[in-house]
């Protein structure tokens, strides 16, 4: 009986070392635990961090500054014939909605093609896009560093002959969610409507504060 008693104590002490591993180790107190719907090799600590890079102005500006409020970070280039217009375009929309609902999301273009994409160039692009964007480049070395940051992946096809300004740029096509202090906390893809990415940003939002 004593060792019944035994057996049964131990594994009641193994399943409460259960439930608290899952509430707390297990779940890694992740507050966005209810928001997050992708996995993330290394977790979200692996993506994102500090970066510096030139604005539409011609000023150089760190990720913290960029990153003062929550963001969505996407990069491309404003040569790029489709996919970057309508990503850039549903971030903007995504970006809208989520005012109406009193979220000031700051929507953020960062170009991988620094060399025909001059803070000029960029300016012109996300002032079409949406008034409150930010458009970042750099040079190739702060280009690079921000890329890796975020894992991203970015290749420039080699030109033909005589056509040195007329290139596509293969890239990742993810946009990524960054919160002031917190820094990347999800990413998006493509096929997300501006009312799915709302909902989404807005979770991570309210469960921020």
């Amino acid at each position: 009986m004593t060792r019944n008693i035994a057996i049964a104590a131990a594994l009641a002490v193994i399943s409460l070392l259960g439930i608290f591993y899952f509430l707390t180790i297990g779940r890694g107190d992740d507050r966005f635990a209810q928001c997050r719907t992708s996995q993330i090799a290394g977790g979200a600590g692996a993506i994102g961090g500090d970066f510096t890079l030139v604005d539409e102005t011609g000023q150089t500006v760190t990720s913290a500054q960029v990153i003062d409020q929550p963001a969505l970070i996407y990069f491309g280039y404003t040569f790029c014939p489709d996919i970057c217009p309508f990503d850039v375009a549903r971030n903007a929309a995504a970006v809208d909605l989520l005012e109406e609902q009193g979220k000031i999301v700051k929507p953020v273009f960062i170009t991988v093609d620094p060399q025909r994409d001059t803070p000029e160039v960029v300016a012109d692009y996300t002032d079409a896009m949406h008034p409150r964007m930010l458009g970042l480049t750099g040079s190739p070395d702060q280009i690079k560093a921000a890329s890796k940051a975020y894992r991203t992946y970015y290749k420039a096809q080699v030109p033909a002959a005589g056509e040195e300004d007329y290139y596509l740029v293969d890239h990742t096509t993810l946009t990524y969610l960054s919160l002031p202090e917190i820094g990347f906390v999800e990413f998006f893809r493509r096929e997300l409507s501006p009312e799915e990415m709302a909902s989404k940003v807005a979770c991570f939002i309210d469960a921020a504060e």
